[in-house]
């Protein structure tokens, strides 16, 4: 039988309200959002639309520039990731770049209208050495007014303490996946190696920034219990970073089953009703994605992209045909 509007409409309310109260010790249960995951295509995106409407400007997108400053050559074994030394990929080492270079890239990204710029190397975790070095890249990106973001594999307290007192204004540390699929991923960190990272972040009072991938061959069940994840930690991340697994030559998931792009939607649906406040970016894979999908995922919630024609070591669409996507769609940029 036909689920009735006013049934739908219910729904929606009950929905909308439990979002809004996101926040206030207010805890998302596996059913809910399964039952958000399972919900017919339209109710789903129409409500996610709502509570993205009640909590950001709908046509306003957020745009960060990602740039590798250390590239390959990483000890971890993310069976997606081609900056692995365990893996035979086209990507070539190639070790810190200078605070000059980083500076002139981040120029460039400010230029083309980015607000944010993100910094990335490819470590398990950084040493004191390398780390000065990217305090240094901070207050010069910083100095350029720009919002600065770093993601530089695991940090204790006092890693995260020095950043903030550099400057730094997001950390980026993904989940990737849900905690029972994740040793399916990676063998090299455990995910309370993760969580424990991101606390020490949280302590040292810098935005969070965490999201994951979908993809990587999981389960629906697997993507409920990363919005699970996400949805309850204890303050919600600022930023989530939804990626579409980019799948590259010789990773051990080159040659997963596409992903169905509609489920990549809903993701994206679930993640903005749970996390309201939360700006849900398209990260890698949008190169992938013609306007239609990128357009509903705009409505369903997404309000940040990263933007720029590489990501770390993976294609991305170029500034122009997105700044066009921008004009057909009206949306302004911030």
């Amino acid at each position: 039988m036909a689920q009735s509007n006013v049934d739908i409409h219910e729904d929606t309310i009950h929905f909308v309200k439990k979002s809004n109260s996101t926040g206030k010790n207010e805890r998302w249960s596996k059913a809910e959002i399964s039952d958000l995951f399972n919900k017919p295509f339209n109710d789903l995106i129409f409500m996610a639309h709502k509570v993205h409407r009640d909590n950001f400007d709908p046509n306003a997108v957020q745009l960060s520039t990602l740039l590798s400053i250390k590239t390959g050559g990483c000890a971890e074994d993310c069976g997606y990731c081609p900056q692995s030394a365990r893996y035979s990929t086209d990507v070539e080492n190639t070790p810190i770049l200078s605070v000059d270079e980083v500076v002139k890239s981040a120029k460039a990204a400010k230029k083309a209208g980015a607000s944010r710029f993100c910094m990335g190397a490819a470590w398990r975790k950084p040493k004191q050495k390398d780390l000065d070095i990217v305090k240094d890249m901070v207050v010069s990106v910083k100095a350029l007014g720009l919002e600065t973001c770093a993601t530089l594999g695991m940090l204790n307290n006092d890693q995260a303490g020095q950043l903030k007192d550099a400057g730094l204004d997001y950390y980026n540390h993904n989940l990737d996946t849900s905690p029972e699929y994740y040793g399916d991923i990676i063998s090299t960190r455990t995910y309370q190696d993760r969580l424990d990272t991101l606390e020490h972040v949280r302590n040292a009072d810098i935005h969070v920034c965490c999201g994951g991938i979908v993809g990587l061959g999981e389960s629906l069940d697997d993507r409920i219990g990363l919005i699970l994840q996400l949805a309850n930690m204890e303050e919600q991340p600022e930023s989530v970073p939804i990626n579409l697994l980019t799948q590259v030559e010789g990773t051990p998931l080159m040659g997963t089953e596409q992903f169905d792009q509609l489920d990549f939607i809903r993701t994206i649906s679930v993640a903005r009703i749970t996390m309201p406040k939360s700006f849900v970016r398209l990260s890698a894979g949008r190169e992938v994605m013609e306007d239609g999908i990128q357009s509903l995922a705009f409505f369903a919630g997404a309000n940040s992209i990263f933007y720029g024609e590489e990501l770390l070591t993976t294609g991305n669409p170029n500034i122009e045909k997105d700044q066009l996507l921008f004009k057909r769609l009206n949306l302004k940029t911030i």
